[in-house]
């Protein structure tokens, strides 16, 4: 009889393993190629991971992973300038062909059912990996953006396991990106005590303002760059900023207005020309945590109008409320 009971309890484990584990993860044909044309270097991927990614949509990320073109270039010999430039976007791309995008475009706030927007008026930009759960990361850091690329936010664990040096991608600017392990430590530290304005609370890594770069605090400068053999690198840390935020070089134009970006502005002069707009915010967040098909609703941001709809696949491959036809 104990042996039918431990037959049935493995059973129940397969079961539930299949049903709870199987589903967060999900496998990708991923196809890469770097090549050196006229002094630059060029990775061209379809954007898809060489490793299994979480699956999207989900709690957190609304949008759904998809097929990329991308064709990036940048200096084959890079050359360090004074003073290092902010970057919104891509950083860089790893040596899969999946972008790097640390930063996020959402900010604190208090009128959003999901407690942040796109309204950047509270100056407190939400941190990619200090806010994983509500972003919806997968196991390697990364999640989809509208657009349903796929990008890194963080170190990406499974690919890690998959090379033979330190060596992860490569920034905008041309110079290499290492993964840092305990060779390397970032500068950059919590700020003592609590938030003065909204949305208060301990600066405990939420936001990007949380955090502060102090010189002499680690080995590396404000934008995670230091020297691996006497040649000046950028370093993927543990710790934030988890991958360089600024970059010293000259940054190249494919990153500036890359493939994504004129897609993007294509996509727009498109529904100008048929008259079909891209969903509000709102309607995008009244569909998180929900699956295509069921009932949503959402406050319309221009007059103050209760929306009621369902959860529907944009062709931008967002889940958003779409209203129902009456």
């Amino acid at each position: 009889m104990s042996n039918i009971t431990g037959l049935k309890s493995l059973y129940f484990a397969f079961l539930l393993t299949s049903c709870f584990l199987s589903p967060s993860l999900q496998a990708h044909n991923n196809k890469v190629s770097i090549t050196i044309e006229d002094g630059r270097r060029c990775i061209v991927s379809n954007g898809l991971p060489d490793h299994d990614t979480g699956r999207f949509p989900n709690r957190g990320n609304p949008n759904s992973i998809s097929e990329q073109q991308v064709r990036l270039c940048f200096s084959l010999n890079p050359e360090k300038g004074h003073r290092p430039q902010s970057v919104r976007g891509s950083i860089g791309v790893a040596i899969n062909g999946v972008q790097i995008r640390p930063g996020t475009a959402e900010y604190y706030d208090a009128s959003s059912p999901r407690g942040f927007s796109r309204d950047r008026s509270s100056g407190w930009n939400l941190e990619g990996i200090g806010a994983k759960d509500r972003l919806g990361m997968d196991q390697n850091n990364a999640h989809v953006d509208q657009r349903g690329l796929y990008h890194y936010h963080g170190i990406p664990n499974d690919l890690l396991d998959t090379i033979n040096s330190s060596l992860i991608g490569y920034a905008a600017d041309g110079f290499e990106i290492h993964y840092a392990s305990n060779q390397q430590e970032s500068g950059y530290q919590l700020k003592p005590g609590s938030r003065p304005v909204p949305p208060g609370g301990n600066f405990d890594g939420t936001y990007n303002q949380d955090w502060e770069y102090l010189a002499g605090a680690g080995t590396l400068d404000e934008c995670n760059g230091g020297f691996l053999e006497g040649q000046f690198v950028y370093y993927a840390t543990d710790t934030y900023p988890f991958f360089p935020r600024c970059l010293w070089g000259e940054i190249s134009s494919d990153f500036l207005n890359s493939n994504h970006n004129r897609e993007s502005r294509q996509n727009k002069s498109n529904q100008r020309e048929s008259g079909r707009r891209n969903p509000p915010e709102e309607a995008i967040y009244a569909c998180y945590g929900k699956q295509t098909g069921e009932r949503c609703k959402f406050t319309e941001p221009r007059h103050g109008h209760q929306i009621t709809g369902v959860c529907t696949l944009s062709p931008e491959h967002s889940t958003a409320c779409i209203p129902q036809k009456k």
